[in-house]
């Protein structure tokens, strides 16, 4: 740790920014999902830092603690739990582990991993995003007397959206395997939900219920990178 993150670290915490000297990393390969989290962590006080996977999750917990990791469920190269469990019971163990994920229903498994809480996407809201960290995090980094509320919602930059396509784009290309798709699908729900692009959403849907159903999904893969086509080349949709 440099002199600069140990000036970062002894900042106590104040009102405004309840989370000043925590050091977040985030395990998620959404761009959008991290602009959200970057944005929350700015307005918190917390400094953040991204892991795309879980083999550079491993990469930066090698060089340094953070105080809080976020762990997304879904990642590129294998399920988000499993490092949810290595990390909960390691020791000494990281202060805060959360888990987050655009199907609410993952849960339950995350929190029998051996995770202290559950955020599931969007995550916008500043207030919820600060109670998830603080009601975890030990007596000596909770900023001191009352804390302000905030209302804010945070508002990702679309570009980032627009980044998760083209990486959508690219996992669709030629490719219709059962993890491809368990891929494809967790990761499109997310940030399409936090989009708010409904369209997309109800794609989506449609794909998993024939999947489900064990119709064939062929003609609803290619409708829907079809739509994610349409959203990357037509820059003014949102």
């Amino acid at each position: 740790m440099n002199n600069n993150e140990d000036f970062i670290q002894a900042r106590p915490a104040t009102a405004l920014r309840p989370l000043l000297g925590v050091t977040v990393l985030v395990v998620e390969d959404s761009r959008f999902a991290c602009e959200a989290l970057r944005l929350l962590c700015l307005r918190s006080g917390a400094r953040i830092r991204r892991a795309d996977s879980l083999f550079h999750a491993q990469q930066h917990l090698k060089v340094y603690r953070p105080c809080v990791v976020i762990i997304d469920v879904g990642l590129p190269d294998g399920d988000g739990t499993g490092l949810i469990t290595s990390l909960s019971e390691a020791t000494p163990r990281i202060d805060v582990i959360l888990g987050i994920s655009g199907e609410p229903e993952n849960e339950t498994g995350v929190m029998q991993a051996g995770a202290d809480g559950f955020i599931a996407k969007p995550i916008a809201s500043l207030s919820a995003f600060q109670n998830a960290i603080l009601k975890h995090l030990p007596e000596n980094r909770q900023p001191p007397g009352p804390r302000i509320v905030s209302k804010e919602l945070v508002q990702p930059d679309m570009l980032a959206y627009h980044d998760d396509l083209s990486h959508v784009a690219q996992a669709l290309d030629g490719k219709e395997g059962e993890q491809a798709i368990d891929y494809v699908t967790q990761f499109l729900g997310g940030i399409a939900r936090s989009a708010e692009d409904h369209e997309m959403c109800a794609a989506l849907d449609k794909l998993v219920k024939k999947r489900s159903a064990g119709e064939p999904i062929r003609p609803q893969i290619a409708s829907l990178a079809a739509l994610v086509q349409e959203r990357l080349a037509t820059s003014n949709h949102f």
